[in-house]
Formats: structure tokens, sequence, C-alpha cells
């Protein structure tokens, strides 16, 4: 999985905002991958230079099924057309895409797509880059304007993740060597800014360094569970801001970086439960970090990653996850559905939507939402956003995998309760991803909860507050052609509501 966000600056209290988006105030201006089904995930998106910037990663669903990790899914059959072994992936045109929306104009172009390179396997050549996992515009030592830098992943048989970057947002160059360290990785989710420097987590080794080859297990985690930092990503003196995963061996990865005023927040991937640590990020690196949240908020392995984080009204937001969709397989975590935390100006810490803690100190989520904002399949609070005044959270909601799954893993109430419901009524109802919205954080009412009437847009995986209004893109992993059943028999069908769709939310605008 993969889990980022876009940010924006914190609101100030007594701010009169503008009124609140709804469902009507949003139009979709991009829809099936801009064309092309491969194209999964908005995963990463940034405002630069008065355009929208849209990195995309392709064929997720074609990857997955590749992976061991996925290798046993309860499903009848895979959900979409896609080749079943390793080889047989590299046969896909997997090279990601960049493209820009002039939102005076209205037009979207293809600004960049990656470069086919030799192949560490050997064979035919292969796409540099997969996917674009993170975006920030940054200034460092070197540069002489500020530029738009993008984190690239890379594939197990390319060179290695790295750093990209524009000035004119036509013409991207790389700027970090392959791998970015001296240990190399495949990836990073989260660049992140403060006071001149621009921060980074290692996500995914490189092959080279993963033991025991691609088997898909490792995507999460590189093995550094470190912060680094640079004050010039093509000088590549990129040094360690923290100590290997804080101290603690229980934190496998640093999933989400916010800087917030003068502290930097780092939220980890841990199998007893997330930590969320604190730093100011003073003096020479490694800094002083402290722990503000340990063992997943009191709900331990159920709360096992930070999926998200935001500023608002002096506090920060938090949404959390389990690896999978929010059930993680490899380690038998889940299912869960996700809880949204609040980290006040104190540090101590409030439960917004989740579930009942009982102990030392009894909490009830402040909104009354349980956790998943009351629906079981919201796996992830998958990305927080905040525009003109109001928070703004989005799900990934895993609801439409009913149409493929066998229940051979579900408990037992819930095969009793599809005894009596068909899956097709879920999905009717709660099928694709949630956007909810509060004007003070406990407060909160949906947009909508069927992925803006596509039941296919299963995340809302990055929302972007811009002059224009409040971007969202969605993962969609269901193209270009999606398994339907037809009697006992399944077959694929061309899918035009399969790939990324972005929205676009004005409180001006009605629909």
């Amino acid at each position: 999985m993969n889990f980022a966000m876009q940010i924006a600056p914190s609101e100030t209290r007594g701010f009169q905002p503008k009124p609140g988006l709804g469902v009507r105030n949003f139009k979709c201006i991009a829809k099936g991958g801009f064309g092309d089904g491969h194209n999964s995930y908005a995963h990463s998106m940034a405002w630069f230079d008065g355009k929208l910037y849209v990195g995309t990663t392709r064929s997720n669903l074609c990857m997955i099924r590749v992976q061991s990790a996925y290798k046993n899914l309860p499903l009848s059959t895979w959900p979409i057309e896609s080749p079943d072994t390793t080889e047989g992936l590299y046969t896909l045109d997997r090279r990601a895409q960049i493209w820009a929306y002039d939102p005076v104009a209205g037009t979207w172009e293809m600004v960049y797509r990656a470069p086919l390179v030799e192949s560490n396997a050997g064979g035919e050549p292969v796409s540099r880059e997969i996917g674009y996992r993170s975006m920030q515009v940054f200034q460092g030592e070197s540069d002489p304007k500020p530029a738009l830098y993008v984190a690239a992943w890379a594939s197990s048989r390319a060179p290695g993740g790295h750093i990209m970057r524009t000035y004119d947002g036509r013409t991207f160059e790389r700027v970090s060597r392959y791998g970015i360290l001296e240990r190399r990785v495949g990836a990073t989710r989260c660049l992140t800014t403060i006071a001149g420097r621009i921060f980074f987590s290692p996500t995914a080794q490189s092959a080279s360094e993963r033991p025991g080859g691609n088997d898909g297990s490792q995507q999460n985690t590189a093995g550094l569970p470190l912060v680094f930092e640079t004050r010039d990503v093509a000088g590549e003196k990129w040094l360690a801001a923290s100590e290997p995963g804080f101290g603690d061996p229980g934190n496998l990865a640093i999933f989400s970086l916010l800087a917030d005023s003068n502290r930097l927040y780092a939220g980890t991937f841990n199998l007893s439960g997330f930590q969320i640590w604190a730093s100011e990020c003073r003096g020479n690196p490694p800094y002083s970090w402290h722990k503000l949240i340990d063992r997943g908020a009191g709900r331990g392995a159920l709360n096992q990653s930070v999926a998200s984080m935001v500023s608002f009204d002096d506090a920060i937001y938090v949404g959390t996850g389990i690896q999978g969709g929010g059930f993680d397989r490899v380690n038998k975590i889940g299912p869960a559905a996700a809880e949204l935390i609040r980290i006040n100006p104190d540090d101590t810490w409030d439960l917004i939507v989740g579930d009942h803690r009982a102990g030392e100190k009894d909490r009830e989520p402040l909104s009354g939402l349980r956790s998943g904002f009351g629906n079981f399949f919201n796996g992830y609070v998958w990305s927080l956003g905040v525009h003109d005044g109001w928070l703004y959270a989005g799900t990934f909601d895993w609801s439409v995998l009913l149409r493929w799954s066998t229940l051979r893993e579900a408990p037992r109430n819930v095969v009793r309760f599809f005894d009596h419901f068909d899956p097709e009524v879920i999905v009717a109802n709660e099928g694709g991803a949630d956007l909810w919205r509060s004007r003070d954080g406990e407060n909160w009412m949906h947009i909508t909860r069927q992925g803006f009437g596509n039941p296919y847009n299963a995340g809302i995986r990055n929302l972007v507050s811009t002059p224009h209004g409040l971007f969202a893109g969605t993962a969609n992993l269901f193209g270009p052609r999606v398994a339907v059943r037809h009697g006992s028999e399944w077959a694929y069908e061309d899918n035009p509501r399969g790939g990324l769709e972005v929205w676009l939310g004005d409180s001006g605008a009605v629909n």
C-alpha cells in the first residue's frame, strides 16, 4: 500500500470559512485514467506554478497479482484481466506518467512519461519508474527558484528509486542517484519540507538490496526506518535526521511525515501499533525526537500504521490503517476499519473517529462515529486536507471486492450476514471511497460515500487545496478490463469506469 498526503497551511481560530463543499460542488475533470485504464492511482498531486500536477502509478492490481503476499486471496476470479506471472507483468506498458491541469483553460497535458531503460535482469527494456509516489515544491541551496520535486518508484528490474526535478513543469531531470542513498531504496512516499530542508523516509528496498528477491512482501518496508534530510537534493548529501526506528526495533518503517510550523511529525508502521514522534529539528542531525503516541493510540495492532496527517486549527489530525486495504494477511492483522486521531497543542490526544477504549482512561469517539466513519470496509483514512477553513478526509473502501470474493476468510458473523444479503446490495450502497468534511474536527458530514458515484473509485488518494478549489485524486485499480459474471461464468469486459479519476470541488459551482 502506499500512504501519502498533500497539506494546506493551518487555519487560524476565528476565521470565518466559506461554505463547505458538498457533492454537487464537485465535477469530474479526468476519468478513465486519462484515457488509459492502466493509470490506476493518482499517487501524487501538487499545485505548482498555477497548475495541478498528477503523478500516476500504473497497473497496481496487476502488480499485486504476482506478489507472494496476495497469492491466495479468497477470490472467485481475478478482478481484472491481468498476467499471472512476473514475466507476463513485464510485458505491460508500465511507464508512469505526469499530467498537468490548467484550470483557466480547463485542459490536461501529459508533460512526462517514464523512459525505458536496460533491465537488470536482462531481456527487453523496462520502465525506469512505474509510479510517482510523492511531490513537493522546494527550493534547495543550488536551485535558482522553487522547483517541483517528484519521488519516483522503480520496479525490481529498474536501476532504483530516485528523485526528479522540474522548474518549468515540462522538463523533468533526475537529480538524485539511483536508489537515492548508498544503501539503495526503491521508493519513498513522503517528501516534506521545513526550514530550508527536504525530508524523506525510504519505502521499499531496491531489488539488489532485497533479501530473497522481489516477492512483493517487502513493498512497504525498506529495512531503513529512518528520516533523512538534505538542503540540496542535487548535492546528494543526505543525513540521517533520526536514529533507526526512533530507537524501537518494532518501528519497521516511517509511513508519514508532516511539517507544521517549526515541528516535524513522523508516523510509523509497527505491528504492535503505530507511533508518532515529533522534533523541532534544531542543531545538527540526528535530532532529538519525543514520542507523542504509541501502541496505535491504545488500539494496538489494529492501528498498524499512520496513513495520513494534516494540521488544522492548531491541532494535528492523524488517519490510520492496516496495510493490504485494512487486512494484513502476511502478519495476520485485521480486518479492521481505520480511525481518526487528533493531537492537541499540549501533545495530548483525542479519539475523533474510532472504537471505544477501555482502561485507565475510557475514550469514546468525539464525533460519535465508530471506526471507518461507521463503515467496516473503510480500511484507511488515506488522505487529509484543509480547504477554505474546512477539514476533509478521504478513505479507502474495499467493498467492491465483494463482487469477486468467496468470503472464505470472512468471520462467521460476516458469512451469516451475507446469507441474507447479496454482496451486490453492499456494493450498490457502500461501494466506492468516502469523502467527509468537518468545520471543527469533531462534527463530520459526508460528501460522498460511493466514490463520487463510481464503486471502482476505491480510494481518495490525494487532496490538494488550490485557489481554484479542492482537487481530489482517486485510486481506481479496475481497468482497463474487469471480470463480469454471466451466470456461473466470468468474462473480462472493457470497463470505461476503470482507471483513476480527478475531481474538482468549487464552492462557487453547482453541478
